[in-house]
């Protein structure tokens, strides 16, 4: 049995993640963590009224008062980077689906992970339909060198580009390089009408109400076209990775970078 903490449980991906953990027969949920929650027990949320788990206000007294192995993280990026080194720092195993993390903060979890020899994960994107997106897109850059990533998420998102969006970025600029792309002489008549630009491909954000999370690559070559594209219409989607995630860190020695390097 693995024993789990839910960070954020208030929030829409941490009510799922909550869910998700108490149906799963491998975990059992030990402890749920929000400053600013004002319930006491789990069980004073409707949908969690059968469920007899504490609430915590304070990481300090969470680790005094549970022995925790995973620390499912779906905060904001704010804090998310402060729960990570926490949980790294008290042996607790992060899975961390809260976006927003530099590539300096990643390093500096993975760092911290190897000094204290216990695994974790961060993950751009859980569902394992975007983690295929992502390497069929890199793939593709080998052969289509032009390419545009359009990410569609719910208008209460805090970061932008998408984690999902920048790491697809990441993925195909390690199989293609620096290209820059469409006329060198255009000009913005309103700037970011092109997008943000990463290593000479455009990346572009939209955020509506009624979205969950979208995400288009979308490439051009002479005569033809491809476009790769990856939709989560329920925040259950994400949830078998999480799970996944959970399971696989508890044999892992350092901290991965993506979903796809648990698969």
């Amino acid at each position: 049995m693995i024993n789990i903490v839910v960070a954020g449980f208030k929030g829409k991906m941490g009510m799922t993640a909550t869910k998700m953990v108490i149906e799963n027969e491998k975990f059992a949920l030990v402890g749920v963590y929000d400053p600013h929650a004002t319930e006491k027990n789990l069980n004073e949320l409707n949908q969690f009224s059968t469920r007899d788990v504490r609430v915590f206000q304070d990481k300090e007294e969470l680790v005094k008062e549970v022995q925790a192995d995973v620390w499912i993280d779906f905060t904001i990026p704010d804090v998310a980077l402060k729960n990570t080194c926490f949980a790294l720092e008290h042996n607790i195993r992060p899975v961390v689906g809260t976006t927003g993390f530099s590539e300096s903060d990643v390093k500096k979890v993975q760092q911290l992970a190897k000094e204290k020899n216990i695994g974790g994960l961060i993950a751009p994107n859980f569902a394992i339909g975007a983690v295929l997106m992502m390497e069929f897109a890199a793939k593709a850059a080998k052969y289509f060198p032009d390419v545009e990533i359009t990410e569609m998420h719910h208008d209460k998102k805090l970061d932008a580009p998408s984690g999902t969006a920048i790491k697809t970025a990441e993925m195909i600029f390690a199989e293609r390089g620096y290209h820059q792309q469409g006329n060198a002489d255009e000009k913005e008549t309103i700037k970011g009408a092109r997008g943000a630009d990463y290593e000479g491909m455009k990346i572009h954000s939209v955020r509506l109400p009624g979205l969950i999370a979208h995400q288009q690559v979308q490439f051009g070559s002479v005569g033809e076209g491809l476009l790769i594209r990856h939709d989560s219409f329920d925040r259950s989607s994400f949830m078998t990775g999480v799970a996944l995630g959970c399971e696989k860190v508890m044999s892992l020695k350092e901290l991965a970078y993506g979903l796809e390097n648990l698969l």
